[in-house]
């Protein structure tokens, strides 16, 4: 983002012409946003801290002497609002809001469909610690083309020899978290017993811990690929854009007020807020609530009676989005109205869950596995749920895809596996696919014609309920709305890995098969319609103990 190009716009804006401040807001809030968002990680405050940013550049837009240096500007003020709710927020208030957060490690992965190491450098800024991650905001806006050494420099309030040298120990605790990120994904047992007291969440103390391991670690400190340093995978990245729901309100008070609400019709920034007030734009009174989309403008004197709203349609998107999820489920075939034409197809939705389903063979290719409507699935866990205990559990919303992955060790403790449940649910849920290239049923031994059985007669076998479907090692979701995955375990020892994830990487999944041996794809269950199968443990009822959900319960 070149700040020469906006030189025209800024002075404009300076002259009070209100078109080019409503331009200079929309174009330079996606920077603003990704530099507070990375250097929060998504924190509550993301929202606060942005509108601060935004409504101090307004107001003090015309102290700004030369336009050529508008982005250093924006970006020292962003900074220095980041700095102060540092200073201000307390440990209470912080743990509090992190809990209704969103990752945004887990945005950037999801909204730049960022795939292998570019995925794994998203996710390694989960470990930083905050000093680290504000410095990082900045870094990877710089290698990505957005920002210079010199900008980043006087953001943060040092030389450029200085920032060089934050920016390498940066940097180098950045490869620690990448290698934790790597380690994590992997099957290390050792790895398994050392996180069985973690509780998902990363920090410092926890980062050194796995750090120590890995360093000892012939398995985890083992890459399983060239490593590629982060700068060269960052280079002219695009940057993350302002996601559907957020909002951007400027309150300048005064006697004249303009209102902009932007519905939720696509991922990015695409609305120009517009109006038609003469006062210069600096000296503006005025209250703006954006987000992205098109938008809804209200204009009116204190004495003018309530306004109606005059509809503004936004212009065509550069990123295209699927329509929100509907309001409501679908109505179920029971609660269907008595006067409906008996030809009427019902809505199949709810009535068909997953029963016994016979394996297919290991050669026998997968049907193709449709295309669902993808705006994104934040998680409660962030980007890599691990949940190892009863009771832990992880709440997904949005539209998309979901892997769970099973983890089962009879060696730790056999028995018969009490299945997680999802509850509370919101919207739909279908059970698309399964895939991992292993399927968790496969019998381990000639001796036992168990087809249900995990394990073998030296470790302990696992054993799946009656009637339950046959288990991949990756098991596959799809969401349309929210819902609340919870782990049961009693009896045989199982832990869940969840990640949201993406249509692309479940379709290579199953249809890949192992990289070694004997080729085993993976099965699509997803028809494209709604007789798909939904998981066998769900309920749109949220009760006290998930355990007790019914293994073919109708939703």
């Amino acid at each position: 983002m070149d700040t020469r190009q906006w030189s025209s716009t800024i002075a404009a804006a300076q002259a009070g012409d209100r078109r080019a401040l409503d331009e200079l807001v929309a174009g330079w809030l996606p920077l603003v946003y990704n530099i507070v968002g990375r250097a929060l990680n998504g924190h509550a405050d993301v929202d606060d801290v942005v509108q601060e940013t935004m409504l101090r550049a307004v107001d003090n837009l015309g102290s700004l002497r030369d336009p050529d240096s508008f982005r250093s500007w924006l970006v020292a003020i962003a900074m220095r609002q980041i700095r102060d709710r540092a200073r201000r927020r307390s440990t209470e208030t912080l743990d509090e809001a992190a809990a209704q957060a969103t990752d945004f490690a887990e945005l950037t992965v999801l909204r730049l469909q960022l795939e292998g190491q570019r995925r794994e450098v998203a996710e390694a800024v989960r470990w930083l610690d905050d000093e680290d991650r504000q410095l990082l905001s900045l870094w990877w806006l710089e290698v990505a083309g957005e920002l210079t050494r010199r900008e980043l420099a006087a953001a943060v309030g040092v030389s450029r020899q200085h920032a060089a040298v934050r920016v390498q120990r940066m940097k180098e605790r950045l490869e620690t978290s990448r290698g934790i990120v790597r380690a994590l994904d992997g099957a290390c047992l050792d790895l398994r017993e050392l996180t069985g007291r973690w509780n998902g969440r990363p920090d410092s103390v926890w980062r050194k811990r796995l750090a120590r391991h890995i360093r000892g670690c012939g398995y985890c400190g083992d890459p399983r690929e060239s490593v590629v340093p982060a700068e060269r995978l960052l280079v002219g990245i695009a940057l993350v854009p302002v996601p559907v729901g957020f909002t951007l309100s400027l309150a300048l008070g005064g006697k004249t007020a303009a209102a902009a609400t932007v519905a939720s019709t696509s991922v990015g920034w695409s609305a120009k807020v517009v109006g038609a007030l003469a006062k210069p734009a600096v000296a503006l009174t005025a209250g703006v609530t954006v987000v992205a989309g098109g938008a809804y403008v209200v204009t009116r004197t204190p004495d003018a009676p309530p306004p109606r709203a005059a509809v503004i349609t936004p212009g065509p998107a550069t990123t295209s989005a699927p329509p929100p999820p509907p309001a409501a489920p679908p109505p179920s075939p029971a609660s269907s109205s008595p006067s409906a034409s008996p030809t009427t197809k019902t809505d199949l939705y709810g009535t068909v869950v997953d029963a016994v389903d016979r394996a297919p063979g290991p050669n026998a290719e997968p049907a193709p596995l449709p295309h669902r409507p993808e705006s994104g699935v934040t998680s409660t866990g962030g980007a890599h749920a691990t949940m190892n205990h009863r009771g832990d559990s992880v709440t997904l919303s949005g539209r998309g895809y979901v892997l769970v992955r099973w983890q089962i060790s009879p060696q730790y403790r056999a028995g018969g596996l009490v299945m997680p449940a999802w509850t509370g649910l919101k919207g739909r849920l279908f059970h698309v696919a399964s895939g991992g290239g292993r399927r968790m049923d496969d019998p381990v031994s000639t001796t036992d014609p168990s087809a249900t059985g995990m394990g073998n007669a030296a470790t302990g076998y696992a054993v799946l309920p009656a009637g339950t479907q046959q288990m991949w090692q990756n098991e596959y979701f799809y969401v349309d709305g929210s819902v609340t995955l919870t782990v049961n375990e009693r009896g045989a020892d199982y832990g869940l890995s969840v990640f949201p994830t993406t249509w692309d990487a479940v379709r290579r999944d199953v249809t890949t098969g192992p990289a070694q041996g004997a080729r085993r794809y993976g099965l699509v269950r997803d028809t494209g319609g709604d007789d798909t199968p939904v998981p066998q443990y769900a309920t749109r009822a949220t009760p006290a103990d998930p355990a007790t959900v019914a293994q073919l319960s109708r939703v």
